[in-house]
């Protein structure tokens, strides 16, 4: 079953707790998005760690809900 824009808004900003979150919508499916995610959560972080909290955050959703995920995420300094 297809996850709502904002529903994986609302899963992605629950998992980061202060972070700036657009979800764009790469096709109307509802399976195919691009997100930006800034957040103080991956500073100090690589940027494959920084995806793997999102992946963490989606809890076995891509591959399943979710077919296509490209994930852009921004450190914000506090």
């Amino acid at each position: 079953m297809p996850i709502p824009a904002h529903e994986l808004l609302s899963i992605l900003q629950t998992a980061l707790p202060g972070a700036e979150v657009v979800v764009q919508a790469l096709v109307d499916d509802d399976d195919h998005y691009a997100v930006t995610i800034t957040a103080s959560q991956f500073v100090g972080l690589s940027r494959v760690q920084q995806h793997q909290l999102v992946n963490k955050a989606l809890q076995g959703k891509l591959g399943t809900q979710l077919h296509a995920l490209s994930i852009k995420t921004i450190a914000l300094k506090p």
